[in-house]
């Protein structure tokens, strides 16, 4: 089953079981003459509201990710605690008349009525389409295919639950060695056909869609190789739980069936919170864009008048999963200021810095223009900075796990840019990106307003550094 279909599957039974939910409560509540009403509300209007009201919350809950070989408690579990919040939502806003009349006792009541009707029906529908997709599973329909990186008792135990356990999807197809000891060996007629040297050829060949991880606990180095060599190949890496202190602090522990496995750099950050987060960032654009634009028109007349050339400055950056755009701020270089040096980084006294260009820099309003950039949603207001395509090749060939920068929009600010300095050296930028790590593992709506108001701090006493 296709992404594609599993979400109109999805989609239509939330349909079917929302609304009769909706149906059943309505009889109960109106019908049966059981209670006392008011007014005689209108099932139809109320029921469409009720429907995209639980949509958009389904929705914004990151319910209709899709889902593969998963737990359907933990599905059951996700649901049951988003209908709590989102149905006592509902019903403060459905319900509001009652309660204002001081009907508080038949409130509560048919809140935990509506509740029990709505959890039992769209449960069902969600178990009904998690077993069909099961057993289609089990038969053969949707399933991925898995690479094993490395070729030893581990290995052999992580394969034989995977056989066991068809549930899973996953089927073993190869395993890769890491200094060809093992090439043409086999287990379950499945051979080791290469090593990690050619392992971007091994997962197009094989169209590998799971990686598992099963290395020796002094393999460091092999396990970040393979890591980074997976990066912009959209499969789910995994690895044996013995190995876990080697990349504390970027895995979470996922128990499948009767093998635990660490999947390697989860996304953390809920559903809800990307929403919000992108709602803030379209909604403090407007913001200040409004507050800013004295000081974005004086800031446009200076430079116009200190020196020869555009305003602005439009440069290439690498956004999330690689998509290039282009950044805009003020200029505050010389015209042409890499005509004849190629791409080379800023430094904190770089002479081709203009007079204006450097006060503008000091006090960031050089900044101010990727408030478009945001609006239009090439960039948040926190995140990782983007690089220019140049350095991100560049610098994932000479440091591990950079272009995992790339899994999330690049921001106005970040964690590396209230933390440390200028990126004058290879070092600068490695130890910026330990910053950038630990912001990505770490993501939370918590730490963007951490980072916005260390921002503040920085900007006001004139520190820190985006380049």
């Amino acid at each position: 089953m296709n992404k594609r279909t599993e979400k109109f599957l999805i989609l239509t039974t939330d349909f079917i079981t929302v609304n009769l939910a909706w149906i059943l409560f309505f009889y109960v509540r109106v019908q049966t003459g059981w209670f006392e009403l008011i007014a005689q509300p209108d099932i139809l209007l109320s029921m469409i509201a009720v429907y995209f009201y639980w949509l958009i919350f389904f929705t914004f809950v990151g319910m209709y990710r899709t889902w593969f070989a998963l737990s359907r408690f933990d599905e059951l579990s996700t649901l049951f605690k988003a209908s709590f919040v989102g149905v006592f939502i509902l019903f403060f806003l459905v319900l509001y008349d009652d309660y204002a009349n001081g009907v508080t006792t038949s409130v509560r009541f048919y809140i935990f009525l509506y509740w029990g009707i709505f959890l039992f029906v769209v449960s069902a529908g969600r178990l009904f389409i998690r077993s069909l997709q099961r057993r289609l599973l089990i038969k053969g329909i949707g399933r991925r295919n898995a690479l094993i990186v490395g070729f030893n008792s581990k290995a052999s135990e992580i394969h034989n639950s995977i056989l066991k356990f068809r549930e899973l999807g996953v089927d073993v197809v190869a395993y890769v060695d890491v200094d060809g000891s093992q090439l043409n060996n086999s287990f379950k007629n499945i051979s080791v056909v290469d090593t990690t040297h050619n392992l971007e050829s091994v997962l197009e060949n094989y169209q590998i869609k799971n990686v598992i991880i099963s290395l020796g606990r002094h393999e460091e180095e092999t396990i970040l190789e393979v890591i980074s060599r997976c990066e912009g190949k959209n499969v789910e890496i995994k690895i044996v739980p013995d190995l876990y202190d080697i990349i504390s602090g970027q895995a979470k522990i996922s128990q499948l069936y009767s093998f635990p496995l660490i999947d390697v750099m989860p996304e953390l950050m809920p559903e809800w919170e990307k929403k919000i987060k992108r709602l803030m960032d379209v909604f403090l654009s407007f913001v200040l864009i409004v507050l800013t634009s004295p000081a974005t028109l004086l800031t446009a007349l200076i430079i116009k008048l200190d020196s020869k050339g555009p305003v602005f400055f439009k440069q290439e950056r690498a956004g999330m999963n690689g998509k290039i755009f282009k950044m805009v701020k003020f200029r505050t270089m010389i015209a042409d200021a890499e005509k004849h040096t190629g791409p080379i980084w800023s430094a904190k006294d770089d002479p081709r810095i203009t007079k204006i260009g450097r006060f503008v820099r000091k006090v960031h309003l050089d900044e101010i223009p990727q408030v478009f950039n945001v609006l239009k949603g090439d960039m948040s207001f926190v995140g990782p900075r983007p690089e220019r395509p140049f350095f991100v090749e560049k610098l994932s060939h000479e440091i591990p796990l950079y272009k995992r920068r790339l899994k999330v929009r690049p921001g106005i600010t970040g964690w590396a840019q209230v933390k440390h300095k200028y990126d004058e050296t290879i070092e600068d930028v490695k130890v910026k990106l330990r910053y950038d790590l630990f912001y990505i593992e770490n993501m939370s709506l918590r730490m963007d307003f951490k980072i916005i108001f260390r921002t503040v701090f920085v900007v006001l006493f004139g520190k820190g550094h985006y380049d």
